[in-house]
């Protein structure tokens, strides 16, 4: 199966971060196929099963030395979700979020958190959430969803990931 995984807080080939062939390398390592990095910022699609991300991050520290935490979805519902989201007035704030396994609920709690960093909570699943900002050119979502979630999380931009769709089949 096709997956997408965001990798937490990295930015390929900086000072500190793992390089792209080394990230590429660990994908491999833990029995990924048809690896296949998208920008800097840790987003791989890969084949094989889910868990091998994180079977990827322990190859990534036995090479580099750099721990991170790792998420996946679905190829085909990361394309669902940009389909739904890309032509939104707003698409170019929005953002989706990947997290622990649980659904954030859509209630006063969640809306009063996201309002507090200028954004709104949009739609939520099992392990993902998709946000829109306020503001142009603003990233508010992943320390709301860590909030609410207590637990790390990372995101990606709805352009970015629309452009991923767009060239990946």
């Amino acid at each position: 199966m096709r997956h997408v995984a965001f990798v937490r807080n990295l930015n390929q080939g900086q000072r500190g971060h793992a390089s792209t062939a080394d990230l590429d390398a660990a994908f491999v390592d833990a029995g990924c196929q048809d690896v296949l990095p998208f920008q800097s910022n840790g987003t791989i699609v890969f084949s094989g099963e889910a868990v091998l991300a994180a079977d990827a991050m322990s190859a990534l520290t036995a090479r580099t030395g750099v721990e991170r935490e790792v998420f996946t979805l679905v190829w085909e519902n990361l394309a669902d979700i940009v389909d739904v989201h890309r032509h939104a007035e707003d698409a170019a704030r929005r953002e989706l979020t990947l997290h622990a396994p649980v659904r954030i609920a859509l209630d006063g709690r969640s809306e009063s958190e996201a309002a507090r960093r200028r954004c709104r909570l949009l739609q939520t699943d099992v392990g993902w959430t998709v946000t829109a900002n306020e503001r142009d050119r603003e990233s508010n979502a992943t320390p709301v969803i860590e909030r609410l979630t207590g637990t790390p999380a990372t995101s990606r931009g709805l352009p970015t990931l629309a452009r991923l769709v767009d060239r990946r089949p």
